[in-house]
């Protein structure tokens, strides 16, 4: 039997391009592998059957397209940081990487990297519209079984959520990924499980909603210049959009003082928010540093 090791390198490649495709979106064509590599369309097919000769376990074929097997074992090694960015921001756009670094550098890792198995299982239910059936451990109660609707993933810039249907709690919510274990797929063919209308990402007022925010330099700074070159401002401003889902977690992790006052000590906070108002109905804005106080005033 053939062994990954002897292959090619440009086929290895492709092999586990068609294993990230099964393993976290559920399905791969022979026309995504021609699509991504330029391949000829003989070549698309021999990639494809040789992956399932390696991993029959892996793949079925069905419906002129291969599926995930819930027997699945992966052939290759996966980083979480690498197939969150390939699932958030294409994967391998551009030339394709080497694997050797071009300049010296130094990246920290996250401290909480969510578990394979259980991200490619929400990631297949977000592509497959169907509900997951978890318990997940909330900091406030416990935990609990859960019954969601899974829709998209969201970086909060220090983890990684889900955006969410929660059935239990009958509203949309971001899931902590690691905080999810003993998840069971609800298959759609139940009717009794099926994804509503009122469940769907079109429904999600917040997701929807886009906030047009507006930053500045913090008026505490003796050199607003040296800001603005920092962030690319023009004319002292910064222009930026952001899901009113999301709005909170941005505002947090670039440490944007949104205080009514900007009050905030102006050696954490580079940034101020023009206009608080925008921030009306955001749910999550009380995750902004000085929001909390501007609601109390």
């Amino acid at each position: 039997m053939m062994h990954l090791h002897t292959l090619p390198a440009a086929q290895r490649e492709r092999l586990a391009y068609i294993e990230f495709q099964l393993w976290f979106l559920g399905t791969v064509t022979r026309k995504g592998v021609m699509d991504r590599f330029g391949i000829a369309s003989a070549a698309g097919t021999r990639d494809l059957v040789l992956y399932r000769e390696l991993a029959p376990d892996n793949v079925m074929y069905q419906g002129k397209m291969y599926h995930y097997r819930d027997s699945f074992q992966p052939l290759f090694q996966h980083q979480p940081d690498r197939i969150l960015s390939a699932l958030c921001s294409g994967f391998g756009d551009g030339e394709r990487s080497t694997g050797e670094a071009l300049l010296q550098h130094d990246i920290p890792s996250r401290l909480n990297q969510p578990a394979l198995r259980e991200l490619a299982m929400v990631t297949r239910a977000i592509r497959g519209q169907y509900p997951l059936r978890l318990t997940y451990h909330s900091m406030k109660t416990g935990p609990s079984i859960r019954e969601i609707v899974p829709l998209a993933l969201v970086d909060s810039g220090l983890r990684w959520h889900v955006r969410a249907y929660d059935r239990s709690k009958r509203e949309f919510r971001d899931l902590v990924l690691t905080r999810m274990d003993d998840i069971i797929n609800i298959q759609q063919g139940d009717p009794n499980h099926a994804v509503q209308e009122h469940e769907r990402l079109t429904a999600d007022k917040q997701w929807q909603q886009i906030s047009h925010i507006e930053l500045q330099p913090h008026p505490s700074h003796p050199h607003p210049e040296s800001i603005m070159r920092d962030y690319g401002m023009t004319d002292g401003k910064l222009q930026i959009k952001l899901r009113a889902a999301i709005a909170g977690y941005v505002l947090r992790l670039w440490q944007v003082d949104c205080s009514a006052d900007s009050k905030l000590d102006g050696t954490n906070f580079r940034l101020k928010l023009a206009d608080l108002s925008v921030l009306d109905g955001v749910k999550n804005a009380v995750l902004a540093p000085g929001y909390q106080e501007t609601k109390e005033l």
